[in-house]
Protein backbone atom coordinates (compact mmCIF):
# COMPACT_ATOMS: atom_id res chain seq x y z
CA UNK A 1 0.00 0.00 0.00
CA UNK A 2 1.28 3.71 -0.82
CA UNK A 3 2.20 5.58 2.56
CA UNK A 4 -0.20 7.82 3.89
CA UNK A 5 2.42 10.99 3.03
CA UNK A 6 2.68 9.65 -0.26
CA UNK A 7 -1.52 9.83 -0.26
CA UNK A 8 -0.74 13.62 0.77
CA UNK A 9 1.59 14.32 -1.31
CA UNK A 10 -0.68 13.53 -4.23
CA UNK A 11 -3.86 14.92 -2.68
CA UNK A 12 -2.02 18.17 -2.30
CA UNK A 13 -1.19 18.16 -6.20
CA UNK A 14 -5.16 17.38 -7.32
CA UNK A 15 -6.41 20.60 -4.89
CA UNK A 16 -3.68 22.59 -6.94
CA UNK A 17 -6.67 22.01 -9.78
CA UNK A 18 -9.98 22.41 -7.41
CA UNK A 19 -12.46 25.30 -7.92
CA UNK A 20 -12.68 27.55 -4.15
CA UNK A 21 -15.88 25.69 -3.55
CA UNK A 22 -14.51 21.91 -3.85
CA UNK A 23 -11.75 23.08 -1.79
CA UNK A 24 -13.95 24.72 0.88
CA UNK A 25 -16.00 21.20 0.99
CA UNK A 26 -12.89 19.03 0.62
CA UNK A 27 -12.04 18.09 3.92
CA UNK A 28 -14.96 16.00 4.49
CA UNK A 29 -14.51 13.60 1.64
CA UNK A 30 -12.21 11.23 3.72
CA UNK A 31 -9.58 11.40 6.30
CA UNK A 32 -6.64 11.92 4.10
CA UNK A 33 -8.70 14.63 2.31
CA UNK A 34 -9.91 16.32 5.90
CA UNK A 35 -5.67 16.18 6.76
CA UNK A 36 -4.54 18.09 3.51
CA UNK A 37 -7.41 20.39 3.39
CA UNK A 38 -5.76 21.36 6.57
CA UNK A 39 -2.58 21.83 5.23
CA UNK A 40 -0.78 25.00 5.64
CA UNK A 41 1.40 24.60 2.82
CA UNK A 42 -1.33 23.62 0.55
CA UNK A 43 -3.47 27.08 1.29
CA UNK A 44 -0.14 29.37 1.06
CA UNK A 45 0.44 28.21 -2.76
CA UNK A 46 -3.17 28.35 -3.26
CA UNK A 47 -2.89 31.86 -1.91
CA UNK A 48 0.22 32.86 -3.24
CA UNK A 49 -1.01 31.66 -6.96
CA UNK A 50 -4.63 33.53 -6.74
CA UNK A 51 -2.79 36.84 -5.41
CA UNK A 52 0.73 38.23 -6.28
CA UNK A 53 0.99 39.59 -2.75
CA UNK A 54 -0.99 38.50 0.58
CA UNK A 55 -0.97 40.40 3.87
CA UNK A 56 -1.91 37.84 6.64
CA UNK A 57 -1.90 40.62 8.93
CA UNK A 58 -5.28 42.07 7.48
CA UNK A 59 -6.71 39.27 9.73
CA UNK A 60 -5.79 40.21 13.15
CA UNK A 61 -4.98 37.67 15.75
CA UNK A 62 -6.18 34.80 13.73
CA UNK A 63 -3.75 34.30 10.79
CA UNK A 64 -4.13 31.40 8.60
CA UNK A 65 -3.63 30.96 5.38
CA UNK A 66 -6.86 28.93 5.13
CA UNK A 67 -8.60 31.63 6.57
CA UNK A 68 -6.97 34.51 4.35
CA UNK A 69 -8.19 31.91 1.56
CA UNK A 70 -11.54 31.94 2.56
CA UNK A 71 -12.82 35.51 3.40
CA UNK A 72 -10.80 37.12 0.39
CA UNK A 73 -12.47 34.66 -2.05
CA UNK A 74 -15.46 35.26 -0.04
CA UNK A 75 -15.38 39.13 -0.30
CA UNK A 76 -14.09 38.85 -4.24
CA UNK A 77 -17.29 36.58 -4.87
CA UNK A 78 -19.45 39.25 -3.80
CA UNK A 79 -17.19 42.04 -5.51
CA UNK A 80 -18.24 39.60 -8.61
CA UNK A 81 -21.48 39.02 -8.40
CA UNK A 82 -23.03 41.76 -6.92
CA UNK A 83 -25.89 40.45 -5.56
CA UNK A 84 -28.46 42.46 -2.87
CA UNK A 85 -27.06 42.51 0.13
CA UNK A 86 -23.17 41.42 -1.05
CA UNK A 87 -22.79 45.59 -0.64
CA UNK A 88 -23.57 48.24 0.96
CA UNK A 89 -24.74 51.72 -0.67
CA UNK A 90 -24.65 55.01 0.92
CA UNK A 91 -26.02 58.71 -0.67
CA UNK A 92 -23.00 61.58 0.08
CA UNK A 93 -25.11 64.36 0.44
CA UNK A 94 -23.41 68.10 0.81
CA UNK A 95 -22.22 69.93 -2.05
CA UNK A 96 -24.53 72.66 -3.96
CA UNK A 97 -23.46 72.50 -7.41
CA UNK A 98 -21.91 70.28 -10.08
CA UNK A 99 -18.76 67.51 -8.86
CA UNK A 100 -15.84 68.28 -11.10
CA UNK A 101 -13.73 65.44 -9.85
CA UNK A 102 -13.08 62.97 -6.71
CA UNK A 103 -10.71 60.83 -5.86
CA UNK A 104 -9.57 58.06 -2.78
CA UNK A 105 -7.18 59.81 -0.25
CA UNK A 106 -7.32 56.60 1.77
CA UNK A 107 -8.32 53.64 -0.30
CA UNK A 108 -8.43 49.65 0.45
CA UNK A 109 -4.76 48.54 -1.40
CA UNK A 110 -5.55 45.25 -3.62
CA UNK A 111 -1.85 44.52 -2.42
CA UNK A 112 -2.39 45.10 1.81
CA UNK A 113 -6.13 44.50 1.44
CA UNK A 114 -8.09 44.59 4.82
CA UNK A 115 -10.35 42.23 4.96
CA UNK A 116 -13.00 42.59 8.10
CA UNK A 117 -13.35 46.64 7.60
CA UNK A 118 -12.30 49.70 5.33
CA UNK A 119 -11.21 52.67 6.49
CA UNK A 120 -11.52 54.13 3.09
CA UNK A 121 -11.64 58.06 2.71
CA UNK A 122 -12.88 59.58 -0.79
CA UNK A 123 -12.46 63.94 -1.38
CA UNK A 124 -14.97 65.47 -3.64
CA UNK A 125 -14.34 68.89 -5.54
CA UNK A 126 -17.51 70.81 -6.75
CA UNK A 127 -18.03 74.05 -8.19
CA UNK A 128 -19.67 75.26 -5.42
CA UNK A 129 -15.76 75.79 -4.37
CA UNK A 130 -15.69 73.27 -1.75
CA UNK A 131 -13.59 70.29 -1.18
CA UNK A 132 -15.67 67.37 0.76
CA UNK A 133 -14.10 64.35 2.60
CA UNK A 134 -16.07 61.45 3.19
CA UNK A 135 -16.12 58.37 5.07
CA UNK A 136 -16.76 55.46 2.45
CA UNK A 137 -18.18 53.14 4.50
CA UNK A 138 -20.50 54.81 6.60
CA UNK A 139 -21.22 57.84 4.06
CA UNK A 140 -20.49 60.00 6.97
CA UNK A 141 -18.75 64.15 5.99
CA UNK A 142 -14.99 64.32 7.71
CA UNK A 143 -14.39 67.40 6.61
CA UNK A 144 -15.40 70.79 4.23
CA UNK A 145 -12.77 73.37 2.81
CA UNK A 146 -13.70 76.98 2.61
CA UNK A 147 -15.91 78.26 0.02
CA UNK A 148 -13.48 79.68 -2.79
CA UNK A 149 -13.69 80.04 -6.51
CA UNK A 150 -15.61 77.47 -8.33
CA UNK A 151 -13.32 74.08 -8.16
CA UNK A 152 -12.08 72.84 -11.53
CA UNK A 153 -9.84 69.77 -10.68
CA UNK A 154 -8.48 67.51 -7.68
CA UNK A 155 -5.51 64.98 -7.29
CA UNK A 156 -4.33 63.61 -3.89
CA UNK A 157 -1.58 61.84 -2.56
CA UNK A 158 -2.16 58.79 -0.10
CA UNK A 159 1.06 58.49 0.83
CA UNK A 160 1.48 62.18 2.05
CA UNK A 161 -1.88 62.45 2.55
CA UNK A 162 -2.49 65.42 0.69
CA UNK A 163 -5.08 66.56 -1.22
CA UNK A 164 -4.80 69.24 -4.71
CA UNK A 165 -7.11 71.61 -6.10
CA UNK A 166 -7.69 74.00 -8.82
CA UNK A 167 -10.19 76.52 -8.88
CA UNK A 168 -11.79 78.94 -12.10
CA UNK A 169 -9.22 81.48 -11.60
CA UNK A 170 -6.17 79.37 -11.39
CA UNK A 171 -5.37 79.11 -8.05
CA UNK A 172 -3.83 76.13 -6.81
CA UNK A 173 -4.14 75.08 -3.44
CA UNK A 174 -2.61 72.30 -1.13
CA UNK A 175 -4.91 70.35 1.68
CA UNK A 176 -4.17 68.57 4.73
CA UNK A 177 -5.93 65.17 4.45
CA UNK A 178 -7.03 64.47 7.69
CA UNK A 179 -7.97 68.12 8.77
CA UNK A 180 -8.79 70.13 5.91
CA UNK A 181 -6.55 72.88 6.54
CA UNK A 182 -4.88 74.97 3.56
CA UNK A 183 -1.12 74.12 3.53
CA UNK A 184 -0.30 76.43 0.49
CA UNK A 185 -1.03 77.93 -2.81
CA UNK A 186 0.05 79.32 -6.04
CA UNK A 187 -1.42 81.33 -8.56
CA UNK A 188 -1.03 80.37 -12.41
CA UNK A 189 -3.42 82.56 -13.74
CA UNK A 190 -5.35 80.00 -15.71
CA UNK A 191 -9.16 79.52 -15.65
CA UNK A 192 -8.46 75.63 -16.36
CA UNK A 193 -5.98 73.81 -15.52
CA UNK A 194 -4.69 70.14 -15.40
CA UNK A 195 -2.76 68.92 -12.32
CA UNK A 196 -0.23 65.76 -12.29
CA UNK A 197 1.67 64.64 -9.08
CA UNK A 198 4.39 63.15 -9.01
CA UNK A 199 7.31 61.98 -6.46
CA UNK A 200 10.86 61.48 -7.42
CA UNK A 201 14.02 60.43 -5.54
CA UNK A 202 14.85 64.07 -5.42
CA UNK A 203 11.25 65.54 -3.96
CA UNK A 204 7.44 66.04 -4.54
CA UNK A 205 6.46 67.75 -7.07
CA UNK A 206 3.12 69.67 -8.89
CA UNK A 207 2.85 69.49 -12.86
CA UNK A 208 0.30 72.14 -13.74
CA UNK A 209 -0.79 72.53 -17.33
CA UNK A 210 -2.64 75.64 -17.98
CA UNK A 211 -5.24 77.43 -20.86
CA UNK A 212 -1.84 79.26 -21.94
CA UNK A 213 -0.40 76.13 -23.56
CA UNK A 214 2.56 75.77 -20.81
CA UNK A 215 3.34 73.62 -18.14
CA UNK A 216 4.63 75.47 -14.83
CA UNK A 217 6.43 72.84 -12.13
CA UNK A 218 5.97 72.92 -8.50
CA UNK A 219 8.12 71.38 -5.45
CA UNK A 220 6.89 70.18 -2.36
CA UNK A 221 3.67 71.04 -0.42
CA UNK A 222 4.58 74.27 -0.02
CA UNK A 223 4.12 75.01 -3.56
CA UNK A 224 7.41 76.70 -4.99
CA UNK A 225 7.98 76.89 -8.22
CA UNK A 226 10.81 75.28 -10.62
CA UNK A 227 10.04 75.77 -14.07
CA UNK A 228 7.58 76.84 -16.65
CA UNK A 229 7.72 75.49 -20.46
CA UNK A 230 5.68 76.52 -23.32
CA UNK A 231 4.04 73.39 -24.98
CA UNK A 232 1.61 74.32 -27.32
CA UNK A 233 1.30 78.35 -27.10
CA UNK A 234 -2.44 79.50 -27.28
CA UNK A 235 -3.94 75.67 -26.71
CA UNK A 236 -5.23 74.07 -23.26
CA UNK A 237 -2.37 71.55 -21.52
CA UNK A 238 -5.45 69.04 -20.91
CA UNK A 239 -3.29 65.64 -21.84
CA UNK A 240 -0.77 65.32 -18.81
CA UNK A 241 0.89 62.16 -17.38
CA UNK A 242 4.37 60.97 -16.20
CA UNK A 243 6.09 57.82 -16.61
CA UNK A 244 6.30 54.59 -14.64
CA UNK A 245 9.95 55.62 -14.17
CA UNK A 246 9.44 58.99 -13.43
CA UNK A 247 11.35 60.14 -16.17
CA UNK A 248 9.40 61.48 -18.78
CA UNK A 249 6.18 63.42 -18.55
CA UNK A 250 3.63 63.96 -21.71
CA UNK A 251 2.07 67.16 -21.96
CA UNK A 252 -0.45 68.21 -24.60
CA UNK A 253 -3.92 68.96 -26.09
CA UNK A 254 -6.75 67.73 -27.16
CA UNK A 255 -8.10 71.15 -29.19
CA UNK A 256 -5.75 71.03 -31.72
CA UNK A 257 -5.68 68.87 -35.00
CA UNK A 258 -2.37 69.82 -36.16
CA UNK A 259 -0.52 69.87 -33.11
CA UNK A 260 1.75 67.12 -31.39
CA UNK A 261 2.13 66.32 -27.70
CA UNK A 262 5.66 66.59 -26.42
CA UNK A 263 7.52 64.40 -23.93
CA UNK A 264 9.79 66.12 -21.43
CA UNK A 265 12.44 65.04 -19.47
CA UNK A 266 11.20 65.01 -15.63
CA UNK A 267 14.71 66.52 -14.79
CA UNK A 268 14.33 69.36 -17.01
CA UNK A 269 10.99 70.11 -15.02
CA UNK A 270 12.46 69.87 -11.71
CA UNK A 271 15.90 70.67 -11.93
CA UNK A 272 15.86 72.82 -15.16
CA UNK A 273 19.71 74.23 -16.83
CA UNK A 274 20.09 77.93 -16.36
CA UNK A 275 22.19 77.90 -19.63
CA UNK A 276 19.74 76.18 -22.07
CA UNK A 277 15.86 75.00 -22.87
CA UNK A 278 14.28 71.58 -21.13
CA UNK A 279 14.95 68.05 -23.01
CA UNK A 280 11.74 67.71 -24.97
CA UNK A 281 11.07 65.39 -28.29
CA UNK A 282 7.71 65.89 -30.47
CA UNK A 283 5.48 62.62 -30.36
CA UNK A 284 5.22 61.85 -34.30
CA UNK A 285 0.93 62.27 -34.49
CA UNK A 286 -1.05 65.01 -34.58
CA UNK A 287 -4.80 65.26 -33.41
CA UNK A 288 -3.82 63.97 -29.97
CA UNK A 289 -7.55 62.42 -28.39
CA UNK A 290 -6.26 60.78 -25.22
CA UNK A 291 -3.01 58.61 -24.43
CA UNK A 292 -1.92 56.56 -21.25
CA UNK A 293 1.41 55.18 -20.22
CA UNK A 294 1.46 51.35 -19.98
CA UNK A 295 1.97 50.75 -16.54
CA UNK A 296 4.48 47.80 -16.42
CA UNK A 297 6.83 49.54 -18.71
CA UNK A 298 9.39 51.60 -18.07
CA UNK A 299 8.42 54.31 -20.85
CA UNK A 300 5.79 53.05 -23.03
CA UNK A 301 2.96 55.64 -24.36
CA UNK A 302 0.00 54.59 -26.31
CA UNK A 303 -1.68 57.78 -28.11
CA UNK A 304 -5.22 57.62 -29.95
CA UNK A 305 -5.04 60.67 -32.82
CA UNK A 306 -6.26 61.46 -35.91
CA UNK A 307 -5.23 59.15 -38.86
CA UNK A 308 -3.14 60.45 -42.01
CA UNK A 309 -6.75 60.85 -43.83
CA UNK A 310 -7.76 62.56 -41.12
CA UNK A 311 -11.32 60.90 -41.33
CA UNK A 312 -10.87 58.68 -38.50
CA UNK A 313 -8.56 57.84 -35.76
CA UNK A 314 -5.71 55.36 -34.93
CA UNK A 315 -3.66 54.39 -31.61
CA UNK A 316 -0.23 54.08 -32.07
CA UNK A 317 1.96 52.60 -29.37
CA UNK A 318 5.73 54.42 -28.68
CA UNK A 319 8.74 53.47 -26.54
CA UNK A 320 10.87 56.80 -25.12
CA UNK A 321 14.16 56.47 -24.34
CA UNK A 322 17.36 58.73 -23.61
CA UNK A 323 19.96 58.82 -26.74
CA UNK A 324 23.50 60.50 -24.87
CA UNK A 325 25.86 61.45 -27.67
CA UNK A 326 29.31 63.02 -27.48
CA UNK A 327 28.00 66.57 -27.42
CA UNK A 328 24.54 66.57 -26.82
CA UNK A 329 21.96 64.46 -25.78
CA UNK A 330 18.62 63.41 -26.63
CA UNK A 331 15.23 61.84 -26.45
CA UNK A 332 14.24 58.83 -28.85
CA UNK A 333 10.52 58.14 -29.42
CA UNK A 334 10.54 55.48 -31.17
CA UNK A 335 7.12 53.79 -33.05
CA UNK A 336 6.37 50.51 -31.71
CA UNK A 337 2.73 49.49 -33.00
CA UNK A 338 0.34 51.32 -35.03
CA UNK A 339 -3.40 50.26 -35.60
CA UNK A 340 -6.93 51.97 -36.90
CA UNK A 341 -9.71 52.32 -34.39
CA UNK A 342 -13.29 52.32 -35.77
CA UNK A 343 -14.18 55.61 -34.72
CA UNK A 344 -14.61 58.97 -36.11
CA UNK A 345 -12.15 61.28 -36.46
CA UNK A 346 -14.97 63.49 -33.91
CA UNK A 347 -15.80 60.84 -31.99
CA UNK A 348 -16.21 62.57 -27.90
CA UNK A 349 -15.63 61.26 -25.18
CA UNK A 350 -12.71 59.04 -25.01
CA UNK A 351 -11.51 57.55 -22.08
CA UNK A 352 -8.30 54.77 -22.55
CA UNK A 353 -6.45 53.38 -19.84
CA UNK A 354 -4.21 50.70 -19.97
CA UNK A 355 -4.26 47.42 -17.29
CA UNK A 356 -0.80 45.53 -18.27
CA UNK A 357 2.14 45.29 -20.39
CA UNK A 358 -0.78 43.67 -23.25
CA UNK A 359 -3.98 45.21 -22.74
CA UNK A 360 -5.97 48.62 -22.89
CA UNK A 361 -9.41 49.53 -22.11
CA UNK A 362 -10.98 52.21 -24.58
CA UNK A 363 -14.37 53.38 -23.92
CA UNK A 364 -16.33 56.26 -26.36
CA UNK A 365 -20.06 56.30 -26.82
CA UNK A 366 -22.14 53.74 -25.42
CA UNK A 367 -19.47 50.60 -25.91
CA UNK A 368 -15.70 49.40 -24.58
CA UNK A 369 -13.45 47.55 -25.93
CA UNK A 370 -10.43 45.51 -24.80
CA UNK A 371 -7.23 45.45 -27.15
CA UNK A 372 -3.83 44.22 -27.40
CA UNK A 373 -1.07 46.58 -27.53
CA UNK A 374 -1.24 44.80 -31.42
CA UNK A 375 -4.30 45.95 -32.41
CA UNK A 376 -6.34 42.44 -31.84
CA UNK A 377 -9.81 43.14 -30.43
CA UNK A 378 -10.11 40.83 -27.52
CA UNK A 379 -13.56 41.67 -26.43
CA UNK A 380 -16.19 44.58 -26.86
CA UNK A 381 -19.49 45.17 -24.70
CA UNK A 382 -22.15 47.29 -25.01
CA UNK A 383 -23.90 47.71 -21.71
CA UNK A 384 -24.86 51.41 -21.58
CA UNK A 385 -27.83 52.95 -23.61
CA UNK A 386 -26.39 56.23 -22.43
CA UNK A 387 -22.51 57.70 -23.52
CA UNK A 388 -19.75 56.37 -20.64
CA UNK A 389 -18.75 59.36 -18.98
CA UNK A 390 -15.93 57.85 -16.98
CA UNK A 391 -14.29 55.03 -16.40
CA UNK A 392 -11.99 52.73 -13.57
CA UNK A 393 -9.50 50.13 -14.25
CA UNK A 394 -7.94 48.22 -12.02
CA UNK A 395 -6.06 44.34 -11.50
CA UNK A 396 -9.74 43.41 -10.28
CA UNK A 397 -12.18 44.76 -12.42
CA UNK A 398 -13.44 47.86 -14.62
CA UNK A 399 -15.90 49.92 -13.72
CA UNK A 400 -17.89 52.38 -16.44
CA UNK A 401 -20.05 55.25 -15.50
CA UNK A 402 -22.86 56.81 -17.78
CA UNK A 403 -25.26 58.94 -18.40
CA UNK A 404 -28.02 56.17 -18.40
CA UNK A 405 -27.83 56.46 -14.46
CA UNK A 406 -26.08 53.20 -14.30
CA UNK A 407 -22.50 51.93 -13.44
CA UNK A 408 -21.65 48.37 -15.03
CA UNK A 409 -19.03 46.01 -13.55
CA UNK A 410 -16.95 43.91 -15.46
CA UNK A 411 -13.69 41.62 -13.93
CA UNK A 412 -10.70 39.99 -15.18
CA UNK A 413 -10.39 36.35 -15.59
CA UNK A 414 -6.66 35.36 -15.82
CA UNK A 415 -6.12 32.18 -17.99
CA UNK A 416 -3.84 29.44 -17.47
CA UNK A 417 -1.72 30.35 -20.70
CA UNK A 418 -1.31 33.66 -18.87
CA UNK A 419 -3.69 35.24 -21.20
CA UNK A 420 -6.97 37.84 -19.85
CA UNK A 421 -10.91 37.98 -20.16
CA UNK A 422 -12.97 40.45 -19.14
CA UNK A 423 -16.33 39.67 -17.97
CA UNK A 424 -19.56 41.75 -17.75
CA UNK A 425 -20.97 40.96 -14.26
CA UNK A 426 -23.40 43.37 -13.44
CA UNK A 427 -24.84 47.04 -13.17
CA UNK A 428 -24.71 48.97 -9.91
CA UNK A 429 -28.07 52.21 -10.29
CA UNK A 430 -27.57 55.14 -9.35
CA UNK A 431 -31.39 56.49 -8.88
CA UNK A 432 -34.45 57.64 -10.28
CA UNK A 433 -34.16 60.01 -13.23
CA UNK A 434 -36.49 61.95 -12.35
CA UNK A 435 -34.23 63.46 -10.11
CA UNK A 436 -30.66 62.54 -11.30
CA UNK A 437 -29.50 63.02 -15.25
CA UNK A 438 -26.46 60.32 -14.96
CA UNK A 439 -23.22 59.51 -13.42
CA UNK A 440 -20.29 61.83 -13.82
CA UNK A 441 -17.51 60.47 -12.37
CA UNK A 442 -16.00 57.21 -10.52
CA UNK A 443 -13.20 55.92 -8.78
CA UNK A 444 -12.35 52.17 -7.10
CA UNK A 445 -10.30 51.05 -4.51
CA UNK A 446 -9.85 47.35 -4.29
CA UNK A 447 -13.43 46.78 -2.10
CA UNK A 448 -15.29 50.10 -2.34
CA UNK A 449 -16.82 52.03 -5.56
CA UNK A 450 -17.19 56.03 -5.09
CA UNK A 451 -18.96 57.87 -8.49
CA UNK A 452 -20.77 60.91 -8.66
CA UNK A 453 -24.38 61.78 -9.90
CA UNK A 454 -25.75 64.97 -11.78
CA UNK A 455 -28.75 66.35 -9.86
CA UNK A 456 -31.61 67.44 -11.77
CA UNK A 457 -31.23 70.47 -9.27
CA UNK A 458 -27.62 71.35 -9.68
CA UNK A 459 -26.55 69.50 -6.31
CA UNK A 460 -24.84 66.48 -7.49
CA UNK A 461 -24.61 63.77 -5.00
CA UNK A 462 -22.48 61.34 -4.67
CA UNK A 463 -22.83 57.06 -3.91
CA UNK A 464 -20.84 54.87 -2.27
CA UNK A 465 -21.12 51.03 -2.77
CA UNK A 466 -18.88 49.30 -0.33
CA UNK A 467 -18.40 45.54 -0.01
CA UNK A 468 -16.92 43.53 2.92
CA UNK A 469 -16.21 40.17 3.70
Amino acid sequence: MDSPQLISDCLIQVFTFLSDEDLISASGVCKHWHDVAETSWLWRRMCLQRWSFCNLSALGSEQSWKRYFLQRCHLEMKMTKGRSGGYTCKSLRGHTGRVVGLVYLQGNSSQLPDLRTSSAIVCSASSDGTVRAWNVQNGGPLWCSPVQSPLTGILADEEREVVITSDSTGLVKTWQGQTGQEMASYSTSSPRCTLLQFNMSNGWFLTVGTSQGSVCTLADCSLSKKSSVVVCDSFRVDLLLVSPDKKWVMAGTTEGADLSPKVISTESLTSPPEDEGPLSQLVPVSGCQAAVFIPTQPARLAVIHLSESRADKALTVFDVSIKKMKYKTEIQVQQVESFPLMLSAWSPGLHLEAKSSDCMVLAAGEQLWVYSLKGVLLSSFKDHTGPITSISVDSFRVVTASQDLSLRVLTWRNHSDGGLTLESQYHLLGGSHTMSRGFTHVACDYSSIVASVEGNDGKDVLKAYSFTS
